[in-house]
C-alpha cells in the first residue's frame, strides 16, 4: 500500500495547536475489501517519544511548544480481505514546522511560574529576561479548546509599571484540557523572545487550608482529629491530606513528625507515653486520581494541651486534700466551743 500524500502542517494561530493534514494514496479505491486507517505521530525536535494517534480522518490538530521545531510523520494501515487479513503498513511520510523566533534566547521572560488557586483562578508570574531594555511591555496571551480565538489577560500584575504577571478567571472548561499559553514582549526597536507553554490547570492546582480542625482526647488515651475540606471550588473527592504531630520536646525545639497521608477527614492516634503539649496540623493536595501532581496547601494552626496519666495525679489528690483539711478545721472549732463551755452543764438549755 502507498504512503499517504501532501502531508502538511497550518498555524491558525492558537498559541502552539497546529492543523495536520493529509491526502490518502492514490491507489485507496483498489481497496474496497480493506478498511484503511492511519497511523499519526507527532512530537516536538528533542523529544524522546512520539505521541501516537490511529484514526481513519485526514485531519487532525495537536498541540506543541512553539519554542521547538514540530516533527509529524504518517503512514496508511491497510487490514482485511484484500491483504488475507493481515495489516499492511505503507512507509512514512515527515513534516516539519517552525515558528521563526524573533529576538535573543536571553530577552525571553524568566522564571514563569502558575499556580490554580482552589480551582477557581489561574495566577501567573515572570519576571523581565536578561536583555530586558527600559520601557518593556509584557503581554500574556492564551487559549484552549472551546474558545473561538486567541484571547488576552485582562487582569495584570505590575511591578513599576511593567506587567510581571497575570490573574485569569472563569478557566472550567479548559480544565483537563491543554491550556496554551504565550508571554510576548515589545520594547522600542528591539525584538524579545516569545514564550509558549502548555498547562494542565488540574496539575497546578493549590487548595485553601483545611477548615474546622477539632481535636480531642479520649479516656484509653486516643487522640481524635478531624477537619472539613477547605473552601473553594476544590472537588471534595480529589483532595488528599498530611497530618503532622510536635511534641513538646521541653528545652529543645519541637519536632514535626508525620503520621499520615490520607483521603479522609479524621484520623485516630494513640497518645500513650506522649509528652504534655502537642501542636496538630493538616494539609491538603489534589489527590492521584485527579491529578498527576499539584501543590499542597499551607497548614493549618491549631495547638492543644494533653496531660498524660501521671500529670493527672496532682489533680486528683487536691480535692482530697482540700476535703480533709476542711474536715480537720471543722473537728477543732468544735474542740474549741466545747472548752468555753461550763463543766458538767450543756451548750443549750433543754426545751419544756
Amino acid at each position: 500500500v502507498a504512503p499517504p500524500q501532501d502531508l502538511q502542517i497550518t498555524d491558525p494561530g492558537l498559541l502552539g495547536s497546529l492543523d495536520i493534514e493529509w491526502k490518502p494514496p492514490p491507489n485507496i479505491q483498489t481497496f474496497n475489501e480493506c478498511t484503511v486507517t492511519y497511523k499519526f505521530e507527532y512530537r516536538n525536535t528533542g523529544d524522546r517519544d512520539w505521541k501516537v494517534i490511529f484514526t481513519g480522518k485526514l485531519k487532525l490538530r495537536v498541540g506543541f511548544d512553539l519554542s521547538r521545531t514540530a516533527e509529524v510523520k504518517v503512514q496508511t494501515l491497510l487490514e482485511g480481505r484484500c491483504a488475507n487479513d493481515v495489516e499492511v503498513q505503507s512507509d512514512w511520510i515527515y513534516a516539519t514546522f517552525q515558528v521563526p523566533l524573533q529576538g535573543k534566547l536571553e530577552s525571553e521572560v524568566q522564571n514563569f511560574h502558575c499556580i490554580y488557586y482552589d480551582w477557581e483562578y489561574l495566577k501567573c508570574t515572570w519576571q523581565p529576561g536578561l536583555l530586558t531594555p527600559h520601557g518593556v511591555h509584557y503581554g500574556l496571551y492564551y487559549w484552549y479548546e472551546g474558545l473561538d480565538h486567541t484571547t488576552q489577560c485582562d487582569d495584570y500584575i505590575q511591578d513599576h509599571g511593567i506587567n510581571i504577571g497575570c490573574v485569569l478567571q472563569n478557566l472550567s472548561q479548559a480544565e483537563y484540557k491543554d491550556l496554551s499559553i504565550c508571554v510576548n514582549g515589545s520594547a522600542a526597536a528591539t525584538l524579545l523572545r516569545p514564550l509558549y507553554v502548555t498547562l494542565r490547570l488540574h496539575n497546578l492546582a493549590k487548595p485553601s487550608p483545611p477548615k474546622q480542625l477539632a481535636i480531642s482526647m479520649s479516656a484509653l488515651e486516643e487522640l481524635h482529629i478531624a477537619w472539613s475540606p477547605p473552601g473553594g471550588e476544590t472537588p471534595p473527592q480529589c483532595l488528599e491530606y498530611e497530618v503532622q504531630l510536635a511534641e513538646d520536646q521541653r528545652e529543645a525545639k519541637a519536632a514535626w513528625a508525620s503520621v499520615s497521608t490520607q483521603m479522609e477527614t479524621a484520623l485516630t492516634i494513640s497518645r500513650a507515653n506522649q509528652s504534655r503539649i502537642s501542636c496538630v496540623r493538616v494539609r491538603g493536595r489534589t489527590n492521584i486520581f485527579c491529578a498527576d501532581q499539584g501543590f499542597w496547601s499551607e497548614w493549618t494552626q491549631e495547638c492543644f494541651s494533653v496531660f498524660r496519666k501521671e500529670d493527672k495525679q496532682p489533680f486528683i489528690l487536691i480535692p482530697v486534700l482540700l476535703s480533709l483539711s476542711s474536715s480537720l478545721i471543722i473537728f477543732i472549732l468544735i474542740g474549741q466551743c466545747k472548752k468555753r463551755s461550763p463543766a458538767g452543764k450543756p451548750l443549750h438549755a433543754p426545751v419544756g
